[in-house]
Order: C-alpha cells, then structure tokens, then sequence
C-alpha cells in the first residue's frame, strides 16, 4: 500500500530535537523524502541518520533562520536534493529569558523575535516562490497556546508567537488561490528539551503543576504535535488553511 507521502518532499527546521525531530520523522514514515535542517548540526545529523536506518531519504541542512542567505541556501538545497519542495514545517524556535516584561532586556527581545517570528517569516518568503513555481504546497508554522493567550514571565515568546498566528493567516489568505495551505499548530506543554528547560529554569512553569496545567491532566508527546502537523499536509486536510490549531489536551479551552 502506498503511503500518503510517496514522492513528496518535506522541510523541517528545528529539526535535530524535540517536536522538530519527531515532525521529520513523521514525515518520513509517511513516505516522504526530509531534508532536516538545524542550527545545531549535532541533533539534525542524528535526525537524519534516525530516517536513513529505517528506510527513508533524509539530508541535514544547517542553518540559521535569521539569516536571509541561509534560508535561501536551504531551500536551494531540498531543491537541488529531491527536485521540489512539498512541505515545510518551520518550527526553529527558542524560549529565551524568562521573566516579567518590564525586566527583560532588549538583547533577549531582540533575539527571541528574531528567530521565532522574523525566522518563520524569512523561511515562508523562501518557501512560497518555489511552491508556486511548482503549482502548490502547504506550509505549517509552529506557534504556540502562548500565542493565544498571555503566559506570565513569557513576554518576549508571547509577542512572537501571537506573531507567528497573524503572519500564517495573512499569507494564508494571499496564496490560498494559488494552491498553497499555510497553517499554524499551537502545542500546549509537550515533553520536549524546550520544556525540560523552563522547568529547570523557572517557577513559572513548574514540575509539579505541568501535567495539571491541561484538562487531560498530563503533558503533550512530541508525536501527538507531528501527527497533526503532517495532518495539515496532506489531502485529508485539503480545505484547510488560515487555521491556529491547538494541540494542547484542552490548555486553552
């Protein structure tokens, strides 16, 4: 039996950990060919190499997505490798500094927008022209139950995921004509590095209080994110776009 992915080919950036890693290698059960792409080479090798063993096509790109010529760089790359560019799931992302809003500094506002919004933006305006050359697409942004509502000690990665949601529907109403889905999930705390860290870190988000803070009463997996991520991707979802989706066990209801 074929699988829904066969011949497609999908980009992940943040790709080398956490939701990343476990969206690349969803993509790649599904039959798709992944190119894995990271700031930190370690994790993304690692990620590839998973999907090599076990069968499927997978490159390692690194990259920094704020930088405009190593976006380009990565989609040239998917291009060249598998001849066309499916799916993209931008999903590079960091926490930054914790700490209430009048407290924080410039530097770490600065660099939290940076890679979480400007980062999405830079990989989209890369990734629309080659999916239009191509006749279509989908595009999924990793956001945030952050991005729906405030989280106190969250402000800089608040104000860049609530970003994240405005610029997915502003493009999803651009291109929807023109074949190209362009959505966003919203993942409440999902056991992942990232959450590991705000835990270590922070009393806002305690050990305690992470698996209460949901009506199902437990913390999210990385796997329940990517199987709604490549959800999104495939023609199961094919009249949907413009849309912030919660992945939360009911956080924000």
């Amino acid at each position: 039996m074929a699988k829904a992915l066969e011949g497609k080919v999908a980009l992940i950036t943040g790709g080398g950990s956490g939701m990343g890693r476990a969206s690349a290698l969803e993509f790649a059960a599904q039959g798709a060919k992944v190119l894995v792409a990271d700031y930190a080479a370690e994790g993304g090798e690692r990620t590839a190499a998973v999907i090599r063993d076990k069968g499927g096509e997978a490159l390692f790109q690194q990259v920094d997505v704020t930088n405009p010529a190593q976006v380009e760089a990565m989609i040239k790359r998917a291009v060249d490798a598998f001849g066309r560019l499916d799916f993209a799931h931008n999903n590079a992302g960091i926490e930054g500094q914790l700490g209430p809003a009048a407290e924080g500094t410039l530097e770490n506002w600065n660099r939290v927008l940076a890679t979480n919004l400007t980062g999405v933006w830079l990989c989209m305006k890369a990734e629309i022209p080659q999916m239009l050359k191509q006749g279509g697409g989908a595009i999924v942004n990793t956001a945030s139950a952050a991005g729906l509502h405030g989280v106190e000690g969250f402000s800089a990665y608040c104000a860049s995921k609530h970003g994240v949601l405005g610029v997915t529907k502003v493009a999803a109403k651009e291109y929807a004509r023109q074949n190209i889905r362009i959505n966003a999930v919203c993942p409440g705390p999902i056991e992942t590095p990232m959450l590991q860290r705000i835990v270590d870190v922070s009393r806002v988000i305690a050990p305690a209080s992470t698996a209460g803070a949901t009506p199902m009463g437990r913390s999210g997996k990385a796997e329940e994110v990517a199987r709604v991520v490549v959800w999104l991707c495939t023609d199961a979802a094919s009249y949907v776009t413009g849309v912030a989706m919660p992945v939360d066990g009911g956080y924000v209801a």
